[in-house]
């Protein structure tokens, strides 16, 4: 799959005629406005994972929303394009994270994983584990993210989205465009790895 390396913007021609406010051509047969349904449709499927996702990576919630602006922008301004692509899902997961890479370049940061899930998932395991001691439970949360934040970048993504962000693995498929098979594979690979880093068995990665 072939995302454009352009970085095009939406530039929309508010009051013209023939365009409407989006800024796409509007044909008599009102074809921009079905385009623009199933836009708005596929959108708000995924916007607020797409939201999430970003904000794991350049740590808040502001950048979070222009990251995912920007590529809303950009799958809109392509969207015939776009529709004819094998995985819809696919393409657009790729020109999210291909966002976030521009802006942590931009920023010139480092991922935020550490300092967004990490932090969090410690403190819900602090308020749920009174008897552990609790520099160590922080401690081993923020070697856990940092272990997977070296993962290669497949494994990296479906740990993320299944582990930090929760999402069923039939939906991690949908986005990276594997297989489910795949991604339990990608799972078990990722384990292994972070076992040997941590210096656990693997049984202890299963949280």
């Amino acid at each position: 799959m072939h995302v454009d390396p352009e970085r095009p913007v939406v530039r929309v021609s508010h009051g013209a005629r023939g365009v409407d406010d989006r800024g796409l051509p509007d044909p008599p047969d009102g074809t921009v406005h079905r385009l623009a349904l199933t836009f708005d449709a596929f959108d708000a499927r995924h916007h607020t994972l797409w939201l999430r996702y970003a904000h794991t990576q350049v740590g808040g919630r502001a950048a979070a929303e222009t990251v995912v602006d920007t590529t809303c922008a950009r799958l809109l301004e392509h969207w015939p394009h776009v529709l004819t692509q094998e995985s819809v899902a696919r393409y657009a997961w790729a020109l999210l994270k291909e966002e976030v890479a521009w802006w942590l370049d931009d920023h010139d940061r480092e991922p935020a994983l550490v300092d967004t899930a990490a932090f969090h998932a410690a403190v819900r395991k602090l308020l749920n584990i009174e008897k552990r001691d609790q520099f160590e439970v922080l401690q081993r949360e923020m070697r856990l993210y940092g272990a997977i934040s070296r993962l290669p970048e497949r494994q990296y993504d479906v740990v993320v989205l299944r582990y930090v962000l929760q999402v069923p693995d039939e939906e991690v498929a949908e986005y990276m465009g594997i297989e489910v098979a795949t991604v339990r594979s990608h799972v078990r690979h990722a384990r292994r790895r972070l076992a040997k880093h941590l210096e656990l068995r693997e049984t202890e990665t299963e949280e």
